[in-house]
């Protein structure tokens, strides 16, 4: 079973649980996404699904696209990405994965590109603390200080600088799939995801190990 589909974020909203606990979840619609494409031993020498998903207008599409939907007679879709499956006997091209395929209180995986925030210094973007706002220093106040230091005096590769922050492919694991709204596609992940609102989401089945959820059990008081 394929345990992955792509999907949109809407945004963020909070929401309260059995026990009357207020969540915050982050609202994702869904699929339904499209096999658009399968990938085999024989032939690529790994077996994985493609899968779209998103409206796009025909002449948005490159050639490569383009050519891939008119062969399988598909409509055209925005989004392509490949989920790597163990066998792949039970899909066929045109085949719709919907958000059926997860249900509440599954631990997801979910990649996306980070909101890009422009240039940054090193408060922002490295967590750095300030520096003396006395003797004068109002122009020092968030600067990075000096690069040199003991040993060779020249600034090392990797060295925390200021720089572009934001704008990066990330994956947030084990998060926690709180409700499953079949009808209206939509996916309630608890916590934040990366992307901003309208961007694309990867989602699949984690790969950590998933907590095991124990039941508290009350014994009676004897009278």
């Amino acid at each position: 079973m394929l345990k992955s589909i792509i999907g949109e974020k809407i945004g963020m909203t909070q929401v309260f649980d059995d026990r009357g606990n207020l969540v915050p979840v982050t609202v994702v619609e869904a699929g339904p996404c499209v096999v658009a494409g399968m990938r085999t031993i024989e032939k690529d020498g790994y077996s994985a699904v493609q899968l779209a998903f998103g409206k796009i207008k025909d002449k948005n599409l490159n050639k490569p696209q383009a050519g891939l939907f008119d062969k399988h007679n598909l409509p055209p879709k925005k989004n392509i990405k490949e989920f790597k499956v163990a066998d792949i006997s039970e899909f066929s091209v045109g085949q719709e994965i919907k958000v059926d395929v997860f249900k509440a209180g599954d631990y997801v995986d979910v990649s996306a590109v980070t909101k890009g925030k422009g240039f940054a210094g090193v408060i922002k973007r490295h967590n750095f603390g300030m520096q003396p706002t006395t003797h004068g220093q109002s122009d020092r106040t968030r600067a990075r200080g000096s690069s040199g230091g003991q040993g060779p005096q020249k600034v090392l590769k990797g060295m925390k600088m200021s720089g572009h922050l934001g704008n990066e492919y990330v994956t947030i694991q084990r998060l926690r799939v709180i409700n499953v709204d079949v009808e209206k596609n939509i996916l309630l992940i608890k916590g934040s995801v990366p992307a901003v609102k309208t961007g694309t989401l990867f989602i699949k089945n984690t790969l950590k190990k998933v907590p095991v959820v124990r039941e508290i059990k009350v014994k009676a008081k004897k009278k």
